[in-house]
């Protein structure tokens, strides 16, 4: 008798089990997980600069900073490389356009960005301090560790120990391989090909260029068929690579487009 028992408990418990799995089966199209960004769908978002060219940190501070008020940086891979129109000068060593309290700032932020390699953490602090460059104040960028409660070890032990430097190479090497060559700082690049003069306009590129479904706002409200093409476009104010040559030759590659 105690085995008919044992036996009708068994076979109540696997009715239930399937029970259960139909009742989830039935439940399923209402219930739905929210997935995260593809990687792959991202647009990447390249920025070539030196930190003491005035208009690298005007683009910084009143344009790149807005991707990160609207949301946009969802969908942006966005790489910083603060190396600009530096030149090596041999034995590993390097020059830079604006002296060497630029080549300090270009190596404090590299040493940033491999210290905080997060886009939200390494930003901040670039922000930071190019905002003191569009103030005339740089002298003061080891302020920023306090105003953004950040520890200064990670940067300054990379700045002396020569990490910074070797980053600084690498970045001249990455700079030096763009193609076409850039001739001026800020230099934006999207999804690979660069925005000349058009830079400031960027973010019209990266809601064109993005492939993927979680559209944000801005994208929506932008008219994406207004992109220049075919059209004079004014040169901005850059920092150029070499001499008065490279803006007639920036010049007249704009007129062509």
């Amino acid at each position: 008798m105690a085995s008919h028992r044992l036996i009708d408990l068994s076979v109540l418990s696997c009715l239930l089990f399937f029970a259960s799995l139909c009742l989830i089966s039935s439940t399923s199209t209402v219930f739905s997980v929210d997935l995260p960004l593809n990687s792959s769908d991202k647009v990447s978002l390249g920025l070539y600069y030196e930190s003491l060219c005035p208009y690298s940190a005007n683009f910084v501070v009143n344009y790149l900073a807005k991707i990160f008020v609207d949301g946009l940086i969802d969908i942006v891979d966005l790489n910083l490389v603060p190396w600009g129109n530096a030149k090596l000068t041999g034995n590993s060593t390097f020059a830079c356009q604006h002296g060497p309290w630029e080549c300090l700032l270009n190596t404090v932020e590299a040493c940033a960005i491999s210290a905080w390699p997060d886009v939200n953490g390494h930003f901040t602090f670039v922000y930071c301090v190019e905002s003191l460059v569009y103030e005339g104040k740089y002298t003061q960028w080891e302020t920023c560790f306090e105003k953004l409660g950040l520890d200064p070890k990670p940067v300054a032990d990379c700045y002396s120990n020569g990490q910074g430097k070797e980053l600084e190479l690498q970045y001249a090497a990455e700079t030096n391989a763009l193609e076409p060559p850039h001739t001026y700082v800020p230099w934006v690049v999207v999804d690979g090909q660069p925005l000349y003069e058009d830079y400031e306009d960027f973010i019209r590129y990266i809601c064109k260029a993005y492939s993927g479904t979680a559209i944000p706002q801005t994208c929506s409200n932008l008219s994406l068929n207004s992109i220049r093409k075919g059209k004079v476009s004014f040169i901005k104010p850059v920092c150029y690579s070499d001499d008065t040559t490279e803006s007639i030759r920036s010049g007249i590659k704009s007129w062509k487009r």
